[in-house]
């Protein structure tokens, strides 16, 4: 069993949805990498991300894809950018980390609950 966390502690990281408005190559990450716009809507707005997803993604087929993201966690340096938010996905044991997403269309900026 995984180690538990009580429900303050989920509470403190704040999952939104967003929307990829741009995905470009980002060849200066250390593993194969995209680098992402997200659009959080007018709260949060446009923040940038790198997501190793380049197996199973191609930048044009995420220009326009809702996205889950965790919105709250520390900038971190990858390379020359500021990635400002975590995209989530899943980890398969091949490598291939497919994108956690909504089943329908929500507003942007939609806290994950």
């Amino acid at each position: 069993m995984a180690n538990q966390i009580s429900f303050e502690d989920f509470s403190k990281v704040d999952m939104r949805v967003g929307r990829v408005v741009e995905a470009s190559e980002f060849p200066e990450a250390r593993h194969p990498a995209f680098r992402l716009q997200i659009d959080f809507g007018p709260e949060i707005g446009i923040k940038e991300s790198s997501a190793q997803i380049t197996k199973l993604y191609r930048p044009e087929g995420l220009v326009g894809r809702q996205v889950i993201a965790v919105v709250n966690f520390p900038p971190k340096q990858i390379g020359p950018m500021r990635s400002e938010v975590l995209v989530l996905g899943v980890e398969l044991d091949d490598g291939r980390v497919p994108l956690l997403t909504v089943d329908r269309e929500v507003p942007v900026g939609t806290r994950v609950s």
